[in-house]
């Protein structure tokens, strides 16, 4: 029998608490980070810069959202 239970974790890179599924981080291929950041590392490495990233997360928060 399955058991669903959700893991509060912390994210080594901002520090927000999240329960969703972690990233890997592209820096070092280990280290687990919030949804967030691991959108953040994939935009930074094609060259998007932090004001058209944040615009982005907000566009995929918005959509998220019931």
């Amino acid at each position: 029998m399955k058991h669903n239970e959700i893991r509060i974790k912390t994210c080594p890179r901002c520090g927000k608490i999240y329960s969703d599924a972690p990233a890997l981080s592209r820096a070092d291929n280990k280290t687990l980070l919030c949804p967030d950041c691991g959108t953040r590392e994939a935009l930074e490495s094609i060259g998007v810069k932090a004001d058209e990233q944040e615009q982005i997360l907000e566009t995929i928060h918005r959509s998220m959202q019931p």
